[in-house]
């Protein structure tokens, strides 16, 4: 970043941030909840204040009362469940009358925190969905970015077994996808196809996916959009411990699941805990029976501490990740097609001639030999101030992520990768208040990291250290019917390294690392390196409200994204994906430009929504397969296939349309469908020329999708049994072939078709407070046998041929899951 630029940003910021004028004035507001057909006072229903995110919770008469808070606006977003959030712009002080409307679901139907400023999603241009705690309890997945993909049309992942699951948006994703876990970037070396997102899927209360770059408050790695997963804050009961309980069991794959959490809220002070465990044996499906090395534990713990005042709020956060995930490597038998496991040392191993696992290994919750270690802490503080009429919010954090990969059958102590990623989160944000009826937000943040290998014996990446900061200027005005938000953003990534040796031992037989002055026969395995990326990411967008029914929205944004460590550094082994990568120093940062345009079509008894999006992306990096002159695949280290990273030019394009159905007269009934398709093509001419049409498309792009959902909302006669459902839902994939050939990096996918089917109901006490709600979910229901495009698992396979006609490893079968929900 230059340094005057952003001299002129700070400048900018304490200019107007110190003629704000300071006020104290103040005062409270009071209100009703009720049912808009029945007129029963609602009191279960939740408060919160967009603002800060803080809840409260209505006594039995369905009322309640803020506390005092500075005069002026502020957006609430009233909860309750069987009826549709409701979004309202209060006056403090005040008093107000909400009746809520018996609903499963509306297009507009929560506020986001995501952007610069909460607002209502269709106010704002940029292409945003919500997905809430409640809505993904009603589906099923063994991790948390499963449980969204078939609410969201547009997001998809790549998987390596039912636990590691990387989210894509719009056909792009690693390190294109920035998840965040409550507004912090996640950093786990989430490089890697078999590295997972590490985060407690229980501790979710709702998921915010921002699509497209035009989110300018988190800089590179958030080119194709942001997954925000936020926990909750506890709602406001004074003086009276709280809690809730889940505990869930999968039929396919054994999986139990529980949770427990604990919360307070007394005079300002609250807290909040929640213990997690999840454990699975190995999944199974109709072509591979039980698929050997797929079982995994984890345990989770978070904690939250925090103190609320009329000016002030700070909240400190804990948590702790530990999983222990097996890793398939996808051998076997080239007769029975039996899975078989690795009984010798890289070079004396023969992986298409190995011993077969026993029956007993294929259903045990004891871990195999062949797993990783992924241990994933965090520490960090968020502080919300009045600062004059403006707002100012900081978020100070560290976290740190250690990650090891046992691949050594001879030395099962030994970790082959070992890894050690700490990195230190700061933001510093300014609202300002309205200005000539715009609204300006003005920020900085950034991170530092520090990557060590520990005693290992692969070295996929070297050490290094990075630096980044960002600085971003974001503005909103309205106007009558019309809303225009756009803003700037700089951004600076400096990345290092020291020259890197390794040294074979001739005891072991196994690589170290190897530090000066001690390189005598040693190999310069990373030569030092220092570079610099630099960006300019910008977005412009337009809102029409052409009437209360009908919505228009457009934006055009440029992204940003530096190359990541292992697209330009690596150059060598990860075991537990087993490919070998080969990076290039000499990459250039990604840029991108992204139009969206949309229409929102809100009807008594029909939501309507339709987006269209075109991406060109600059200087594309993506992977492909080396073969070498006899056309089997390039074995750098034998039984491991080899990637190279290659850079050229891409565009994407496609649609997303969704339709629910919620007829007034038929109020039991809800039909959903999300559509979602996406195109995505090789430009660069280069490339092109020398690979042929095998290089016309890009990889990893999914299929034409839908999923049609129909929820049956049965009545409700006994007040002590409620929001009793039934539901069925038809996931369709298309078959996809349209891929990147190039030395058969990807196969063409057949199209599969997919039932799942879902009931629940809830138990509650006599002031209709919930205590206990029941679900039950069946995915797949005709046990398909399919294969995901973005399943990494499809090319786990080592022979040419298969006597059963079938290649690589399927996805899950059927899965019957329930799950037991308490509060109190």
């Amino acid at each position: 970043m230059k340094p005057y630029l952003l001299s002129l940003f700070l400048l900018l910021f304490f200019y107007v941030g110190g003629r704000q004028v300071i006020t104290k004035n103040s005062g409270q507001f009071s209100g009703s909840i009720i049912a808009n057909r029945t007129h029963k006072s609602l009191s279960s229903a939740t408060i919160t204040l967009v603002s800060s995110g803080k809840k409260y919770l209505c006594d039995s008469d369905g009322k309640f009362q803020l506390p005092e808070l500075l005069s002026g606006k502020y957006l609430l977003r009233i909860s309750s469940m069987g009826y549709k959030d409701l979004v309202k712009e209060i006056t403090i002080p005040g008093s107000g009358y909400f009746p809520l409307e018996e609903a499963e679901a509306e297009l507009e139907q929560v506020v986001v925190t995501a952007v610069a400023g909460a607002t209502k999603i269709k106010r704002t241009p940029v292409s945003i969905t919500i997905v809430s705690q409640k809505e993904m309890n009603k589906s099923t997945g063994t991790n948390v970015i499963d449980a969204l993909l078939r609410a969201v049309p547009g997001i998809s992942s790549i998987t390596t077994g039912p636990n590691i699951s990387k989210p894509f948006i719009r056909g792009l994703g690693y390190n294109r996808v920035l998840t965040l876990y409550d507004g912090i970037r996640q950093e786990g070396q989430q490089w890697g196809d078999e590295h997972g997102i590490e985060i407690d899927q229980y501790g979710v209360a709702r998921a915010e996916i921002v699509k497209g770059p035009a989110s300018l408050l988190y800089g590179s790695d958030a080119i194709a959009g942001v997954v925000n997963l936020i926990p909750g804050l506890p709602a406001e009961t004074e003086g009276r411990i709280n809690g809730d309980a889940l505990t869930e069991y999968q039929s396919n794959n054994g999986l139990i699941g529980a949770t427990a959490a604990l919360q307070y809220h007394k005079d300002g002070f609250l807290w909040s805990t929640r213990s997690s465990v999840k454990t699975a044996t190995n999944y199974r499906n109709s072509v591979d029976g039980w698929v050997y090395n797929t079982g995994f534990k984890e345990i989770n713990f978070s904690a939250m501490m925090g103190w609320e005042g009329p000016s002030a709020k700070n909240y400190l956060h804990v948590n702790l990740y530990d999983n222990l995930q097996e890793i398939p490597d996808g051998s076997r038998d080239s007769i029975t097609r039996a899975f078989t496991y690795q009984t010798n040392e890289t070079g004396l191993d023969d992986i298409r001639n190995r011993q077969m696992v026993a029956a007993d290994r294929l259903h045990t919750y004891q871990t195999s030999p062949l797993h990783q270690h992924i241990q994933h802490y965090r520490v960090y503080h968020k502080g919300f101030y009045t600062l004059g009429n403006g707002e100012l919010s900081t978020i100070i954090g560290f976290q740190q992520n250690i990650r090891r990969e046992y691949n050594h059958p001879t030395a099962p102590a030994q970790a082959g990768l070992n890894v050690r990623l700490n990195t230190f989160n700061y933001e510093i944000k300014y609202s300002l208040p309205e200005w000539q009826g715009i609204r300006f937000t003005y920020g900085i943040n950034g991170m530092y990291q520090e990557n060590k290998n520990k005693d290992a014996t692969d070295f996929p990446i070297p050490d290094y250290q990075l630096f980044d900061i960002g600085t971003y200027l974001l503005a909103k005005k309205e106007f009558g019917k019309f809303v225009i938000s756009g803003g700037l953003r700089l951004d600076n990534r400096s990345i290092n390294w020291k020259n890197f040796f390794t040294r074979k031992e001739a005891t072991s037989g196994f690589t170290r690392q190897v530090h000066l002055p001690d390189t005598a026969s040693a190999t310069l395995a990373f030569p030092s390196y220092t570079q610099q990326f630099s960006g300019l990411s910008a977005s412009i967008g337009l809102v029409y409200t052409a009437s209360n029914t009908i919505t228009f929205k457009a934006n055009i944004a440029r992204g940003y994204r530096s190359p990541s460590i292992t697209e330009i550094g690596s150059d060598g082994l990860d075991p537990g994906a087993r490919i070998y990568y080969i990076g290039n120093r000499n990459f250039n940062s990604e840029f991108n430009w992204q139009t969206d345009i949309g229409i929102f079509m809100n009807y008594p008894d029909v939501d309507v929504t339709l987006e269209l999006f075109n991406n060109n992306i600059a200087n594309y990096i993506f992977f492909q397969k080396l073969f070498d002159a006899n056309g089997q695949p390039l074995e750098i280290v034998p039984g491991n296939f080899t990637y190279q990273y290659k850079q050229g030019s891409a565009r994407l394009f496609g649609a997303e349309a969704a339709w629910v159905l919620h007829p007034k007269s038929i109020s039991w009934l809800n039909f959903q469908q999300n559509i979602s398709t996406i195109t995505g093509i090789n430009t660069d001419r280069e490339s092109l020329k020398i690979l042929g049409s095998d290089a016309k498309y890009l990889p990893l792009i999914p299929p034409f999708k839908t999923v049609s959902r129909l929820r049956i909302s049965l009545p409700q006669k006994n007040l002590a049994i409620t929001d009793c459902f039934l539901q069925t839902e038809v996931e369709t994939n298309g078959a996809q072939i349209n891929f990147y050939a190039v030395d058969n990096t990807e196969t063409k996918t057949n199209g599969y078709v997919l039932i799942n089917a879902g009931a629940g109901f809830s138990i509650n006490t006599k002031k209709d407070k919930t205590v206990c709600r029941f679900v039950i979910n069946a995915n797949n229901l005709f046990d398909v046998a399919h294969q995901s495009h973005q399943n990494r698992l499809k090319y786990f396979e080592y022979f040419q041929t298969s006597p059963n006609g079938h290649s690589g490893i399927y996805n899950m079968g059927r899965n019957i899951a329930v799950k037991v929900i308490f509060n109190w």
